[in-house]
């Protein structure tokens, strides 16, 4: 029994040093892929059009040409239903209305005439958004590397108008709305091939299949996941720090082998922290839920509200200074009117005096729970462990915190300048925040809010980790150089 044991414990040993030698000499060139670009994309995301971007680009509402009331402008739109985006902004020199239906639908409507306005044309986009630049080129694009995500779909087709400056400026305009969807620089355009197209494998052909897309990543990265455990596995098995090595040593290798595994030592946990988490970010057999509301909980949360009964010059009243778009939000079957303008938004109700509260909202939001009731509202007036600042989404102050309880344990987080819901998190989005947004961006506790400390230690450990991978492909091209394989 003993004898067959040690066969079998022999045989094991074997077979993972096997599989760690192969898995390595498969996968090891992503891993050096994988670090490096995500070092990039720590100073460079992936393009976007942020809010300020968008306000910036809107001239201020000019209030005298607006002759349509929001009822009519919603009836000229002919998409049906409570709009799940409904807004007053100007497009050119004209201000429009601009709906989209809760299925995707899109309608621009012309606040002047009254007119749905059909797909914009090159001559058009010229005119929009590069008046007076006789540089600017546009072109047609309906998918492309920066617009390949579903969340464009209804935006689609796109004009590309290329301004020809210096930063080498590209903005997408959709055909559908006429506003512009996507800034691009020639500087994101080139960091993201080596960022975040290298890092996701974003590339267009495979990245517009979505279910195709995950399915790759899913198998790519828990083939390397399990290469890189199989690896610290190794390393510490093969490391004595008691009864040491010839010539008192911890490590039995010698040359490039001793350096791969010492690497490994240093560096393995926080390369296997960060692939299994990367693994674990394609949400493998659906374990966690969106941090997007459901359409159901939209739908109950914003109610049926009644006609607005307003007339066109009556919106005046609820702009403040520099007002560029007025947003008709429903929530709780009741209309209220958001000023958009450089700074701070406000809501106020159709009657111009009522102000948006923490009560209102919670009562709304509670309508989409018939599972569980809402225990807590909680101001937030400083970021915690499940509510703060990454990347391009800074995530305003303050916001509030509701706390239902639903089988799932939902949390979620509203602005309460505009009661727009800014994220939806359960229970299962509370263990993802852990096992992916700790593991893999380092979002951890003392790290968050010290931004110089937060990329030190990225550094660090992304090093290590470049030392591990940089010393497998080496030993692992020397080994597919042999003849004989062991």
């Amino acid at each position: 029994m003993v004898s067959l044991r040690r066969r079998l414990g022999k045989a094991g040993r074997r077979w993972l040093l096997l599989f760690h030698r192969w898995a390595g000499i498969t996968a090891g060139l992503f891993f050096a892929l994988w670090i490096f670009s995500g070092l990039v994309m720590l100073y460079v995301p992936f393009p976007t059009l942020t809010g300020a971007e968008r306000l910036a680009r809107l001239a201020p509402i000019a209030w005298d040409r607006v002759a349509v009331a929001p009822d009519e402008a919603l009836r000229a739109g002919g998409l049906g239903g409570v709009p799940a985006e409904f807004d007053l902004e100007m497009r050119g020199d004209e201000p429009v209305y601009r709906i989209a239906g809760r299925d995707g639908a899109r309608a621009t409507v012309s606040a002047r005439t009254g007119e749905r306005l059909g797909p914009l044309t090159p001559a058009d986009a010229l005119r929009l958004v590069a008046e007076g630049v006789p540089e600017a080129r546009v072109e047609p694009v309906a998918r492309d590397q920066w617009t390949v995500t579903a969340r464009y779909d209804p935006l689609r087709p796109f004009l590309k108008v290329a301004l020809g400056d210096a930063a080498g400026t590209e903005l997408y305009v959709s055909q559908v709305t006429g506003a512009v969807a996507l800034d691009t620089t020639r500087s994101e355009r080139a960091w993201n091939w080596v960022g975040a197209v290298t890092h996701w494998i974003y590339l267009t052909p495979l990245r517009a299949r979505a279910e195709l897309w995950r399915t790759v990543l899913l198998w790519l990265s828990g083939f390397a996941a399990l290469g890189a455990l199989s690896g610290f596995a190794i390393g510490v098995w093969r490391l004595r720090l008691r009864r040491r090595y010839a010539g008192g040593d911890v490590t039995p290798y010698r040359g490039l082998a001793r350096w791969h595994h010492l690497f490994g030592l240093a560096g393995g946990l926080g390369l296997c922290a960060f692939i299994v988490s990367g693994w674990i970010s394609m949400n493998p057999n659906r374990w966690f839920t969106s941090a997007s509301p459901p359409a159901d909980l939209r739908a109950a949360y914003a109610g049926i509200p009644p006609a607005f009964g307003l007339d066109p010059q009556q919106l005046r009243s609820f702009a403040v200074p520099e007002t560029r778009a007025l947003r008709f939000t429903p929530l709780g079957g009741r209309w209220w009117v958001v000023a958009e303008a450089p700074g701070r938004p406000r809501a106020v109700g159709l009657d111009g005096a009522t102000l948006l509260d923490a009560g209102t909202i919670a009562t709304a939001a509670a309508r989409g729970f018939v599972d569980g009731a809402l225990w807590s509202v909680r101001p937030l007036t400083a970021y915690d462990a499940y509510w703060y600042p990454h990347g391009t989404d800074p995530r305003p102050l303050p916001v509030l915190r509701l706390c239902f309880s639903d089988a799932a344990a939902t949390w979620l987080h509203i602005d309460p300048r505009d009661g727009a819901i800014l994220q939806r998190l359960d229970r299962s989005g509370r263990i993802n925040r852990w096992l992916f947004d700790a593991a893999h961006r380092l979002d951890l506790p003392g790290l968050i809010d010290n931004p110089p400390l937060h990329d030190a230690a990225q550094w660090v450990l992304n090093l290590l980790a470049a030392g591990i991978a940089a010393t497998g492909i080496v030993a692992g091209w020397r080994r597919l150089r042999r003849t004989r394989f062991v």
